[in-house]
């Protein structure tokens, strides 16, 4: 009986946790980009990483406060996506996916560049502690331990319910944007830009500055992403790599692109399961057998399949429907 309350106590942290907010903000970027956009971007995780260093190291480094930190991470963002747009926007498919994921690649090196030490902490990235003080100044919260549901977290501090707090309300924010944005004549035109471009441009409309915007929409997500990601622990480089996009894709196709509410469904579906199985797996499957680490392994084995299977007998995911898979790329 204890291994069941766990699990799901396991599962319900997992479920509340900033990380896996920050999986819904980048995916919803994502999502803006490829599911009602037609962007093929194969680099989220570099939006992430420019977001989440452009914060931390305006506080670490320059000694910014919080709310003009939050402006450079934004304005970071910005300035890549035109820096990535305005040369490769007219590129279609596999050729955009290319040129996103090796901008991504190019930065995550370039912040971890030894001579850079000093300014992004190199390989070992930057701490928390280096941060994470003007978000903590900002907590309404009073001075304590809340237990909600059986789940205890300090109200303010490194692994925080003020952190969880800001985290999913950004999510809600972003969802309740997204709805309004897409139902309004602007998004109108990202859908008619994924299905047929020539025939937006034909109607007068200028294709190429849409999708700059929509770039730089969900560029700006995903850059929040990165932050909400960092404030807990630690910012990384390595953890905003190739493995963080192609997890946004899975999570976006999984809950169904082009959907208000698929990249959440995704993201919880993805964490959740993953604890799931590897929690029963490691009960139920001897060590003998498959250790923790070949548990790990048997869950990420399970998830793929399960993907798999997903992108062939329902292509448009858990949410999507069928009339949106119209991609001109």
């Amino acid at each position: 009986m204890n291994f069941w309350i766990d699990l799901l106590t396991s599962m319900l942290q997992t479920a509340i946790s900033p990380t896996t907010a920050a999986f819904v903000l980048a995916a919803i970027g994502l999502n803006i980009h490829f599911g009602f956009t037609g962007l093929m971007n194969i680099g989220q995780a570099g939006f992430m990483l420019v977001g989440a260093y452009g914060f931390g190291v305006s506080v670490s480094y320059f000694g910014l406060n919080f709310w003009a930190a939050i402006l450079v991470a934004v304005l970071c963002a910005v300035v890549f996506a035109l820096i990535l747009g305005i040369p490769t926007l007219k590129l279609r498919g596999d050729y955009l996916a290319i040129v996103t994921i090796a901008a991504a690649e190019i930065l995550r090196m370039i912040v971890r560049m030894a001579s850079l030490q000093s300014v992004t902490g190199g390989p070992t990235g930057l701490s928390g502690s280096e941060y994470r003080s003007g978000f903590s100044e900002l907590s309404f919260l009073p001075e304590g331990r809340t237990t909600i549901l059986g789940i205890t977290y300090a109200n303010t501090g490194a692994d925080d319910w003020w952190t969880r707090i800001v985290a999913w309300g950004l999510v809600a924010l972003f969802i309740l944007v997204t709805w309004l944005l897409i139902r309004s004549p602007w998004g109108r035109v990202l859908k008619g830009i994924r299905e047929d471009e020539d025939a937006v441009r034909s109607l007068g409309k200028n294709s190429f500055s849409y999708k700059i915007q929509a770039l730089i929409l969900g560029g700006v997500m995903g850059a929040f992403g990165g932050i909400v990601m960092a404030m807990p622990s630690a910012m990384q480089p390595d953890s905003m790599g190739r493995p963080m996009t192609f997890n946004l894709w899975m999570i976006m196709l999984l809950g169904g692109a082009a959907t208000i509410f698929g990249p959440l469904l995704g993201t919880l579906i993805f964490f959740i399961v993953r604890i799931a199985l590897t929690g029963l797996a490691s009960q139920f499957i001897p060590n003998s057998v498959l250790n923790v680490q070949q548990t790990e392994q048997l869950a990420w084995v399970l998830i793929g399949v399960s993907l798999m299977l997903l992108v062939i007998f329902r292509p448009q995911g858990i949410l999507g429907n069928k009339k949106e898979l119209s991609f001109n790329v």
